[in-house]
């Protein structure tokens, strides 16, 4: 009987026995030298219905079975490592499994820098949730595959690579909590250099090579010779704070350090990693980003500590993890600029940006007395995640009061229900609907039922032919000059308009744009204002 219908037979029986699933986890071992990539496709499938079963059974065998199909996957699946290696770890002490929802798109991007399908990775992420840790179980994940290729780490610090180092020695101690060696048991630690923070991998400890397995040194010190990088090169954190951030030519002075010091100690097909507090635009990340941005073998993996709702992207449901009013609270005491650099991976200065927080005008409350007018616009919600925009603006003389927003990709019936309520609720009586695409017959619909419950909104339509990066441009000033925004002291729980403003600020001219609906929509609303004071009509007395 062939091995491949041997597997058949056995996937075919009921798996909810033990014995049976584990028959049909050593059948798909006898198939992997025939073929590796069913045999661990097939593993997969194993390792759900063991983790399924051990759960509804309270079965030990099944647990059991569980835990090798991860180690069948773990020296070729970077996730499956990470789960088994911390296998006999207590609950409390493990690092992967509690943060794994939010750090499996990161796993999922060093395995493909592992297997040749990156050249360059960089990952930017707040502090402390997880980013260099789960850096250091690559690293030896790398080390375990290849003990043959040196690995090269570099950081500014050489207090900070002393603690990786360190904590590689942890990760690689036969006699320690990892299961590091069950994963690789024919290699281990043949010599170790702590002054020179160098960790030497290999089969044979008296077969020793020139350059260590894992090599570390802080930029600057002067690496031609010492180390080399054949297989990785480890980058983390080389700035070292806002001061050096701040400084244009110790950024330059940082760059070319890299490409000297770090770079250069690269052979082969060496890969990059950088992780890294995205300081500057003009760091290595923001450089490296401008010259292989649109390279489909470079990634950058940029995840704030608040999402696009305000709401924390790392809450882990434990101790480890951030909550949403732990960052609200922690934004509130720091200064802006440190805030978004630090945790919301947005540099100090933003190249490019269009819209400065610091330039726009604020308010705290409305002018007395009646406004001349309520005006409004929208950019309808096209298709995917774009987002419907529609700024309510109370205007007093020369100024316009942004009062309310619509800023929502939700469902385009949800979204068209929700204009029609904040037009009647403020009472809105101008405005104009983009009529591109789908937003033509949006109007119609808002006008209509705005009509029956008796709002008094005007709609018009108007169709945009002007490029949107053009017109966002030229009418900016414009934005700045007649549009007042509420303080951030007054909208910390109004994500809608929270999010409106971080949409608007983060619009650059230089580079891709994920979300240019708000800046869209204001450059459409200040068209919409200065076409009706073209329009206006003026009395005066005849000269003759």
């Amino acid at each position: 009987m062939e091995i491949r219908e041997l597997v058949v037979r056995a996937f075919q029986r009921d798996l909810s026995d033990p014995s049976a699933l584990s028959d049909a986890f050593d059948s798909i071992r006898l198939l992997e030298p025939e073929d590796f990539a069913l045999a661990h496709e097939r593993n997969k499938e194993v390792r759900r219905l063991s983790a399924k079963f051990a759960a509804e059974q309270k079965s030990l065998r099944m647990f059991e079975l569980n835990k090798r199909s991860l180690l069948f996957d773990a020296p070729y699946d970077f996730d499956a490592h990470c789960r088994y290696i911390e296998w006999n770890r207590p609950n409390d002490k493990r690092f992967y499994i509690p943060r794994r929802k939010q750090l499996l798109r990161v796993a999922k991007s060093l395995q493909k820098l592992a297997d040749g399908d990156l050249d360059l990775l960089a990952i930017s992420l707040p502090p402390g949730v997880g980013k260099t840790t789960l850096a250091l179980f690559f690293l030896t994940w790398l080390a375990g595959r290849s003990p043959e290729k040196p690995i090269l780490g570099g950081s500014h610090s050489n207090a900070f690579l002393r603690g990786v180092y360190d904590e590689c020695l942890r990760i690689l101690d036969p006699q320690g909590e990892y299961l590091w060696h069950d994963v690789f048991p024919t290699v281990q630690v043949v010599k170790t250099n702590a002054q020179d923070m160098m960790i030497d991998l290999g089969t044979d400890k008296k077969r020793g090579k020139r350059f260590a397995t894992l090599e570390f040194s802080s930029i600057g010190s002067g690496n031609a010779g010492k180390v080399r990088a054949e297989n990785l090169l480890y980058c983390d954190d080389l700035v070292d704070g806002l001061e050096s951030a701040l400084s244009k030519e110790r950024m330059d002075k940082l760059w070319n350090l890299y490409a000297t010091d770090l770079r250069q100690r690269k052979i082969g097909d060496a890969r990059e990693l950088h992780i890294a507090t995205r300081w500057s635009v003009h760091d290595v990340i923001g450089r490296l980003e401008q010259m292989y941005g649109e390279n489909d073998r470079a990634e950058f993996i940029v995840v704030p500590a608040l999402d696009e709702n305000d709401e924390s992207n790392f809450d882990y449901g434990n101790h480890a993890g951030f909550t949403t009013a732990f960052y609200h609270e922690q934004r509130d005491v720091m200064d802006d600029a440190s805030w978004r650099a630090l945790f919301m991976n947005q540099p100090i200065e933003r190249e490019g940006q269009l819209y400065n927080e610091d330039e726009l005008r604020r308010y705290f409350e409305l002018p007395d007395g009646k406004p001349d007018a309520v005006l409004f616009v929208c950019d309808t919600k096209d298709k995917g995640t774009d987002y419907c925009v529609m700024p309510i603006c109370y205007q007093y003389g020369n100024d316009f009061y942004c009062e309310d927003v619509v800023c929502d990709n939700s469902n385009p019936e949800v979204v068209e229900a929700r204009l029609v309520s904040k037009l009647l609720q403020h009472k809105a009586q101008m405005g104009q609907f983009e009529s591109n695409s789908a937003g033509g017959k949006v109007a119609e619909k808002v006008q209509k039922e705005v009509k029956e419950a008796g709002g008094i909104a005007k709609i018009t339509t108007k169709y945009t032919t002007q490029g949107k990066e053009t017109k966002i441009i030229v009418n900016s000033p414009w934005v700045k000059e007649r549009v007042l925004f509420k303080d951030n002291s007054i909208i910390k729980k109004d994500k809608e308009y929270r999010r409106m403003l971080n949409f608007l600020c983060g619009y650059t001219m230089a580079g891709k744009n994920k979300h240019d609906d708000v800046p869209d929509a204001w450059a459409m609303f200040a068209e919409y204002v200065q076409q009706l004071e073209g329009n206006k009509v003026e009395v005066f007395r005849r000269p003759f």
